[in-house]
C-alpha cells in the first residue's frame, strides 16, 4: 500500500530529495514550503516520472498559523498522513548581539516551533492508527555550542533531544521519531546562512546522499541517523564530551568564520 509523506522545506536541497526518493518509491508527497513555483515544477516532476499524487501546500513557516494551516489542508484533502518529515529549517552567522533579532526569532520559529506544532498535530492520528513515521532534520551542529551560530546550534539540540524523548513516549506503539544529523551538505543553506565562505563548507556532501540515508534509516525506525560527515569528523564528534569546553568552543568558532 503506497504511503503519503508530507515534506517541508520541499523546494531544494535535502527536503526536494526527500520528496523524490519517496515518489520513486511509489508514495504520495505533499509539498511545502514558501515558493509555489518551485513545488509546482517538483510537482509535475514527481507526478510525470512515477505516477503519482503531489499536494503542493504554499506556506511561510515564519507564520505561526502555517503549521495549522498545513494540517487543515491535508485533512481537506482526504489524505492520510503516513510519514511527516520535518525538514525546513535555516540558520545565520555573526554575533548573537549584533544580528537582527526578528531574523534570530524566525529561526527559532521554523526550526523549533513549526517542527514541534506538525509533529504535535499530526502525531495523534498515527497513535490512533498505530502506525507512522516522523523525520525530524537535526544537525550535527546540535551536539555542541556553536559560537557565531549561536542560534542555529541551539534550536538543533532542541531537534535531536525532542526527537529521542518521543521515541521514548511511543515505545509501546509502532509510531517511530527518527533525528537526522547532517553535515556540511550541499544545499541553499550554505548560501542563505553565511557558510559558504568558512572552513567547514569548503567539501560538503551531496544532498541525496544525506536524504537518503534519512530515509531509510527512518524507514527502520532508528534513532538517530548521522550523514554527510567524514570519518576524521565523527571521530571528533565522538570527543566532544571529553574536551574542555572553552578549548572546543574556540575551534568551533574557527569553522565559522571566513576563510
Amino acid at each position: 500500500m503506497a504511503q503519503t509523506a508530507l515534506v517541508t522545506g520541499a523546494s531544494s536541497g535535502i527536503g526536494k530529495e526527500f520528496a523524490r526518493i519517496h515518489a520513486m518509491r511509489g508514495g504520495d508527497v505533499i509539498l511545502v514550503a514558501r515558493r509555489a513555483d518551485k513545488l509546482n515544477e517538483l510537482k509535475q516532476e514527481l507526478e510525470a516520472g512515477h505516477g503519482v499524487k503531489a499536494l503542493v501546500v504554499a506556506e511561510d513557516l515564519t507564520d505561526e498559523a502555517a503549521p495549522q494551516r498545513i494540517f487543515d489542508a491535508v485533512a481537506n484533502s482526504g489524505s492520510t498522513l503516513d510519514i511527516l518529515i520535518n525538514n525546513a529549517g535555516f540558520g545565520g552567522r555573526g554575533l548573537f548581539h549584533e544580528r537582527e533579532w526578528q531574523a534570530d526569532r524566525d529561526m527559532i520559529q521554523v526550526n523549533i516551533i513549526a517542527l514541534s506544532a506538525l509533529t504535535r498535530l499530526f502525531l495523534p492520528g498515527m497513535v490512533e492508527r498505530n502506525r507512522g513515521r516522523i523525520l525530524n532534520v537535526s544537525s550535527t551542529a546540535g551536539e555542541l555550542p556553536g559560537p557565531l551560530q549561536a542560534v542555529y546550534f541551539a534550536t538543533k539540540a532542541y531537534v535531536t533531544s525532542f526527537s529521542n524523548a518521543l521515541t521514548e513516549e511511543l515505545s509501546e506503539t509502532d509510531v517511530t521519531v527518527t533525528a537526522l544529523l547532517p553535515g556540511a551538505t550541499e544545499s541553499e543553506f550554505a548560501s542563505t546562512s553565511g557558510m559558504d565562505k568558512t572552513p567547514l563548507f569548503q567539501k560538503t556532501a551531496s544532498a541525496r546522499s544525506v536524504a537518503n540515508a534519512g530515509y531509510n534509516a527512518m524507514q527502520r525506525g532508528e534513532l538517530d541517523v548521522v550523514a554527510g560527515v567524514p570519518f576524521s569528523r565523527r571521530i571528533v564528534y565522538s570527543m566532544v564530551p571529553f574536551l574542555p569546553k572553552r578549548a572546543l568552543m574556540r575551534e568551533v568558532r574557527k569553522t565559522q568564520e571566513e576563510v
